[in-house]
């Protein structure tokens, strides 16, 4: 079992750099767009070195545009592009380029970009509650659909035990979840 962030080449550890990665994962996968296209894309922009907040803000945006239509994501790759490109310009001037410094309300805390509602909040949640244990457990609504499609309960406590007494980690356990919801495993 890997979690999306891992397809995705990110090494999630409590550092600004995988922390920003898997945001920018979230926002990509947060959009109607096949999952393993949003992991393609993310994959793209990091593999160009655009892997820190200050690298996104300086990158042209025709260069993340570019990168989009490489993976496929051209359907959303303008609007994403400068999204991108607000979140990290926002997570630089006011955050010190550091998503930990909005651990303390987290995911909620994340909804202040443009860009990242509710879901994709709750997508960096499900993927960081290994690194940020306090969020966890988190079973999004698309790891409770591939629970039910296991014959496994939706609820969030008893799937954290379940794992647990796999000795699955709570992240890779609801990647995979998901992905049985998406037909990806």
């Amino acid at each position: 079992m890997s979690t999306f962030a891992e397809d995705a080449g990110i090494s999630l550890d409590d550092d600004p750099t995988s922390l920003f990665q898997l945001l920018v994962l979230c926002m990509l996968q947060a959009k109607p767009i096949r999952a393993t296209v949003a992991v393609h894309a993310a994959r793209g922009l990091f593999d160009a070195g655009l892997a820190t907040p200050s690298a996104l803000v300086e990158a042209p945006r025709s260069q993340l545009i570019r990168i989009f239509g490489d993976a496929g994501y051209a359907r959303y790759d303008e609007s994403t592009a400068t999204r991108l490109h607000a979140m990290a310009s926002l997570l630089c001037d006011d955050y010190s380029a550091d998503l930990r410094n909005l651990r303390p309300g987290a995911p909620s805390s994340l909804e202040v970009f443009d860009g990242v509602g509710p879901a994709c909040a709750t997508m960096f949640a499900r993927e960081a509650q290994g690194v940020w244990p306090e969020l966890a457990p988190v079973f999004d609504k698309k790891a409770l659909q591939g629970a039910a499609k296991l014959g496994l309960p939706e609820d969030a406590q008893v799937l954290a035990s379940h794992a647990r007494s796999e000795g699955v980690a709570l992240p890779a356990f609801a990647a995979h979840l998901v992905k049985v919801a998406l037909g990806i495993e």
